[in-house]
């Protein structure tokens, strides 16, 4: 458990904020940006915040960057500029300014003048008040040029760490926050790239850090963009659902299961009702319908069960509670994959009964044409099941390692409190 320190202005006990600015390649924009952070002093004062630490690391840049800054850096104490020997990306700059940092919250911003340093205090006065983490929300309503593809893309990575995470987030990308530097080991490890500011969503998320957004407006760019929409935008999406499987798979393969076992669910009901309409044959669609059913039934309940397993594995890691729910709270008063066992076995005995039904039938001289469909949906039955009751198995396996811990030293303070 991480430990929390608390700011009071009545105590007289008032947090440094250190700004880190990450730069690459920004001569025109660096000292401009620099001095719009340092004119926010006083209206960090007014807030609660004591002091102010202003880094800028240079990350290998090939231009005139690094002299920039240091002539403002030269005017002003409370300025560092640090530099990587060469590009290490946006991430490593933005983690060796948190190495670096003396402040007990920390904000940071991009160089290029998108973001507006004026909106630091506002920031700062919502991280005082008991949040860990604050975003600056360019998508809550406060006016931004923002281009419309980055936009979209945004508002795709806010739904989908939404839907991920379960709980509201307007700006999952933004690159202008405050945090409090304690919960750093908590939202580690964070990427070297432009995706840090999303994972860093989606671990604090996950964490249960208490976050909190303040609109803010977005300008255009100091120079061209580093950012490509389809490459960046396709590791924003990769490294959040990542990240993800790493705290609550089912979240994620479960929902993939899902959208599996639905359309097998529909065609099945399409098949039986075609089926009792006196129909016995299909065409070639018939036959891809009946392939994708078969298909996406076995894929579906596979992958909603091999996500109800990692979940345990996952506990098994953090040594932490076992997180229940597909939908951020369970459905069921019992979780679903503890009762995997005996669904499983009622689906192999009721696939095993079709399949020699239909066999009898056969025997009987029924034609095939009147019993494909029983033996599919019987196949599928017993597949199923065995399945299932495969992950029952390791469910009840791992569900009793996670506790094993907890059981044994109940026994043994129980032994110990009778001597």
């Amino acid at each position: 458990m991480v430990e929390k320190f608390t700011f009071s202005k009545e105590e007289n006990i008032m947090p440094m904020l250190s700004i880190v600015i990450p730069a690459y390649n920004e001569e025109n924009g660096i000292a401009e940006i620099m001095l719009r952070v340092l004119k926010t002093r006083e209206n960090l004062r007014a807030v609660g915040i004591e002091d102010l630490e202003l880094l800028v690391v240079n990350d290998g840049s090939r231009d005139r960057t690094a002299e920039e800054a240091g002539k403002v850096a030269a005017q002003y104490d409370c300025v560092r500029v640090i530099s990587h020997p060469k590009n290490r990306g946006y991430g490593a700059a933005l983690k060796t300014g948190f190495s670096a940092a003396q402040g007990e919250l920390i904000g940071f911003l991009d160089a290029d003048g998108t973001y507006p340093p004026e909106y630091f205090p506002q920031l700062c006065q919502v991280a005082l008040n008991g949040i860990d983490l604050v975003i600056g929300s360019r998508m809550a309503g406060a006016e931004s040029r923002m281009p419309l593809t980055r936009r979209i893309g945004n508002v795709i990575f806010a739904t989908l760490l939404n839907i991920l995470g379960w709980q509201k987030i307007t700006d999952s990308a933004s690159g202008m926050r405050v945090f409090r530097k304690e919960i750093l080991r908590q939202i580690s490890p964070l990427p070297d790239g432009l995706n840090l500011t999303p994972v860093m969503s989606t671990r604090a998320v996950h964490e249960g850090i208490k976050m909190a957004e303040v609109a803010i407006p977005y300008s255009e760019r100091v120079g061209r963009s580093k950012l490509s929409v389809i490459r960046d935008g396709t590791r924003f999406f990769q490294s959040m659902v990542w990240t993800v499987l790493g705290y609550n798979p089912v979240r994620v393969l479960g929902i993939l299961g899902l959208a599996g076992v639905v359309p097998a669910v529909l065609i099945g009901l399409g098949l039986v009702i075609a089926r009792l309409m006196g129909i016995t044959t299909l065409g070639p669609w018939g036959v891809v319908a009946v392939f994708s059913a078969l298909v996406l039934g076995v894929t579906g309940v596979s992958l909603f069960a091999l996500g109800a397993t990692f979940n345990y594995i996952v506990s098994l890691f953090y040594k932490a509670p076992i997180r229940q729910g597909l939908f951020g709270k369970p459905v069921f008063k019992t979780p679903l994959e503890q009762e995997f066992g005996w669904m499983g076995l009622l689906s192999v005995v009721a696939g095993l009964a079709i399949g020699i039904v239909s066999l009898v039938l056969g025997l009987s001289g029924w034609e095939i044409t009147r019993l494909w469909l029983y033996l599919l949906g019987g196949a599928l039955l017993t597949l199923v099941g065995v399945q299932l009751v495969i992950y029952w198995i390791l469910i009840r396996v791992l569900g009793e390692l996670s506790q094993r811990e907890l059981l044994t030293n109940k026994d043994l303070n129980g032994l110990f409190s009778e001597e």
